[in-house]
């Protein structure tokens, strides 16, 4: 018998069919385009608002008063900005926010993860009460919260102080509810190892399931850090001093006309466009990495 050379055999081999690209059907091509047009049309409802706010905050008082919704200012002027340097503590108000918000976001992160750590991994009487408390908490309105809240701070002698207005936020029952469900999905076997080897529980936390846990921290990180920035009602009942304002506090004293006649809606709307960057920044600098999968831990 006489064997076939690659070449030869590669001859008599058929040819593959040629790649057609296969075409849609007038009726989907219609729905698709209807769809897209209809993404398109809710994307400008919701963008359209944010950006009538920063062509605004580049007016003057009487341009945004005449033409509110116009997008083009007939007069660009800065003037909004840099009152916002001079007549306003905006400096201050900043580094309030900022001060508050790192230690809130980095207590969250640490305290809701180490308690869905324990409602996940620890066995104990009465856990399934305690998380459906939580649960429960979630479903309250935090209006509601707000009254209490102020009685309890101003009893403890916190209102009115960092104290007071930090301490009540360093924990979430949502933030305590999304990582409990990710520890949840995570298999019980990564953690076999390091108790063979007689490592504590808290060891066990930190060194083994936390790194896995890294896309439920970046969402809780960026969901506290948000959240805190833009919180009001809690510093609304827990403060007073003008010292203690904050953005929200502050850009509220404007809208309220503390700072002289008129709307000043360029100077409230500059305040509110500065507010949005840092949580802008966060934002796109971790959309990809939140809540990716834990196909790592898994693999593991």
């Amino acid at each position: 018998m006489t064997s076939l050379t690659d070449a030869e055999v590669t001859t008599r081999l058929p040819a593959p069919p040629p790649h057609r690209k296969k075409r849609l059907s007038p009726r989907v091509r219609t729905i698709a385009v209807f769809s897209y047009l209809m993404l398109i049309a809710l994307a400008m409802i919701y963008i359209y608002p944010f950006l009538v706010a920063v062509s605004s905050s580049f007016k003057t008082d009487a341009d945004a008063t005449a033409n509110p919704l116009q997008l083009i200012p007939e007069v660009w002027s800065l003037a909004a900005y840099n009152r916002l340097f001079t007549d306003v503590p905006l400096p201050l108000w900043t580094f309030n926010t900022a001060f508050i918000t790192v230690i809130v976001t980095c207590g969250r992160v640490f305290f809701d993860s180490l308690a869905g750590y324990a409602l996940s991994r620890l066995q104990f009487r009465g856990r399934t009460v305690i998380f459906a408390v939580f649960i429960g908490v979630m479903s309250v309105p935090g209006v509601v919260l707000l009254i209490p809240r102020f009685l309890i701070l101003q009893q403890l002698g916190l209102y009115d102080t960092y104290g007071g207005m930090i301490i009540p936020l360093l924990t979430s029952a949502a933030g305590i509810f999304i990582m409990k469900q990710f520890f949840d999905s995570i298999p019980v076997s990564v953690e076999e190892a390091a108790r063979i080897d007689g490592a504590s529980i808290f060891r066990t936390y930190r060194t083994i399931v936390l790194p896995m846990a890294r896309p439920a921290l970046i969402t809780l990180f960026i969901l506290s850090f948000q959240g805190s920035w833009n919180e009001f009602g809690h510093f609304i009942v827990s403060r007073q001093s003008a010292d203690l304002n904050t953005l929200t506090t502050g850009v509220a004293s404007l809208v309220s006309g503390q700072l002289g006649s008129g709307n000043q809606y360029p100077l409230q709307l500059a305040a509110a466009t500065l507010m949005t960057i840092p949580v802008a920044i966060i934002f796109f600098i971790f959309q990809k990495r939140i809540m990716n999968n834990t196909g790592g831990a898994e693999k593991g």
